[in-house]
């Protein structure tokens, strides 16, 4: 294309350049704002349809937060034989021993019912907990941290 045919060239000495009355189509006025300006007001359509909101807070959690993981005696009664099996549980007669901490657990919580006596290795430990294992012929020994 020509230089002497562009549109820049035909529009010389015109103020607006086709723009209407002064400082039109300069600011982000007529486009309702610059950059994400208004994505949550007259542009929210626009957010639905080509990405999704970001609303709310994000942001990672702090690394000093420890998750509390719990378990229950019904599923540690389950899971106890396949814990012998692979070698992260011993049988020492009728009683099985489980370090819980090993398996990542915090806290043995007294929900369900506990068939055989175990003898668990553990940081904290719910009172009914306790006196389910001990009722079947087991011990909790409670670890400091």
């Amino acid at each position: 294309m020509g230089t002497r045919n562009r549109k820049i060239r035909k529009q010389r000495s015109s103020r607006t350049h086709g723009w209407g009355t002064k400082g039109q189509h300069r600011d982000g006025g007529m486009k309702g704002g610059r950059g994400n300006a208004g994505r949550f007001k007259h542009r929210w359509t626009y957010i639905l349809r080509h990405s999704l909101p970001r609303k709310g807070k994000h942001g990672f959690s702090p690394i000093t937060k420890v998750k509390k993981s719990t378990i229950n005696l019904s599923d540690l009664d389950e899971i106890t034989r396949l814990l012998i099996v692979d070698g992260k549980a011993k049988e020492e007669g009728r009683k099985i021993r489980v370090d819980l901490t090993e398996l990542g657990y915090n806290k043995l919580l007294g929900e369900g019912k506990i068939s055989r006596p175990v003898e668990i290795k553990v940081v904290n430990c719910s009172n009914s907990a306790q006196k389910k294992v001990e009722s079947a012929g087991g011990s909790v020994i409670i670890l400091k941290k």
